[in-house]
């Protein structure tokens, strides 16, 4: 399993090493049995946030968003399609920023919807506001 990646479960959080050639087999989970990949994004909060993004080594989309946000309602079913058209090639995670304080404050959120890219637990790309699907998807395309 020497060409392995690591990738978080979206169900009980335990870290799985994947067959980088098996990603695209619908791969589940060793402990819970759950898939790896859902076809849409992962809710999460700020207890699940951390293991989700540094125990996964593919790219990880984040939109952090609230459910008074318009801009946020009207981005969220492009984002939840380009969570089905990019998986397995990367992870698509939700935050509600009501819910999860800390993280906006770490994070420095200032307007939502903002979309932050990270690879191995860092922070490699940002983008705040709406996006159409075209403009998301060469976005996301860029960190691949």
């Amino acid at each position: 399993m020497s060409n392995a990646l690591t990738l978080s479960c979206p169900s009980c959080f335990v870290t799985n090493r994947v067959p980088v050639d098996r990603l695209a087999q619908a791969p589940v989970c060793g402990r819970c049995g759950a898939p790896l990949f859902q076809g849409r994004p992962v809710a999460t909060n700020e207890a699940q946030f951390e293991k989700l993004i540094a125990n996964t080594e593919l790219p990880v989309v984040v939109d952090f968003w609230a459910d008074w946000c318009g801009p946020c309602k009207m981005m969220a079913p492009i984002f939840e399609q380009a969570a089905r058209s990019f998986e397995p090639r990367c992870r698509f995670v939700k935050v509600d920023t009501e819910q999860a304080p800390g993280l906006s404050a770490r994070y420095g959120i200032r307007s939502i919807p903002t979309l932050i890219v990270f690879r191995d637990g860092r922070e490699v790309g940002r983008q705040a506001g709406a996006l159409d699907r075209s403009a998301l998807e060469r976005w996301v395309g860029e960190f691949l």
